[in-house]
């Protein structure tokens, strides 16, 4: 599927939460998973690892029309919840991501990560996806049972507020919906500084790989 992101920055408030209409389906979090994956960089790029970051704790709801284009959907992230190369899931990327890292690297980089000058945990508790407009998607999914569609997605993190364009691929049966994803996107484009030492010589990369496949059901009563 496509992976191309495109990222303007917006000024706080310009952009309203739209309107659902719709059937709801609420997102269970235990059946949903997004991983992020950081990748070193700089002359001293082989002293650092790349790291695997994943949420189990997605929440949320999607309201669903006839018409799915005019879908909505507002998701939450908790950041101090994301945890931080879990054997499991470095395991299923390859020969770049070995499956342990030492934990004295898992501690640097959550608390690189949920520092001032990258996610602020203290001040922020988690970020934030709110669907602007769904378009047909220009690339035909390889299920043929989904579907794919195009979602501009508000991103609030750390206070500022971004959109970014993301390739969706979706299916709806039996009272549950599950949209799946992977795609590029930079952090400078989420107004965030990649983090940076030694002048530079051991640093994350600004491209990060973001993957998700999101796991909703249908609300018995109506939000």
């Amino acid at each position: 599927m496509a992976t191309q992101v495109g990222a303007a920055a917006s000024p706080p408030g310009s952009l309203r939460a739209p309107g659902h209409e719709g059937r709801p389906f609420d997102v269970a979090s235990r059946e949903s998973l997004l991983t992020i994956l950081a990748f070193r960089g700089g002359a001293l790029a082989k002293a650092g690892h790349n790291h695997v970051i994943a949420s189990h704790d997605l929440s949320g709801t999607f309201y669903v029309p006839d018409d799915v284009l005019r879908s909505t959907f507002e998701l939450h992230v908790p950041v101090a919840q994301l945890t931080i190369d879990e054997p499991e899931l470095r395991a299923q990327e390859g020969p770049e991501f070995p499956r342990e890292v030492p934990d004295s690297a898992k501690e640097g980089t959550r608390r690189n990560m949920l520092s001032e000058a990258l996610l602020n945990g203290a001040q922020f508790s988690d970020f934030t996806l709110v669907s602007q407009r769904i378009e047909p998607g220009s690339a035909a999914p390889a299920v043929p049972t989904a579907s794919a569609v195009r979602a501009d997605v508000q991103v609030t993190i750390r206070g500022q507020t971004h959109t970014v364009s993301v390739p969706v691929t979706y299916s709806l049966t039996d009272g549950q919906l599950v949209a799946t994803g992977d795609v590029p996107i930079k952090q400078t484009d989420l107004g965030l500084t990649p983090f940076s030492a030694m002048l530079g010589a051991l640093q994350v990369q600004d491209e990060l790989r973001v993957r998700f496949r999101i796991v909703a059901h249908q609300a018995q009563t109506q939000h």
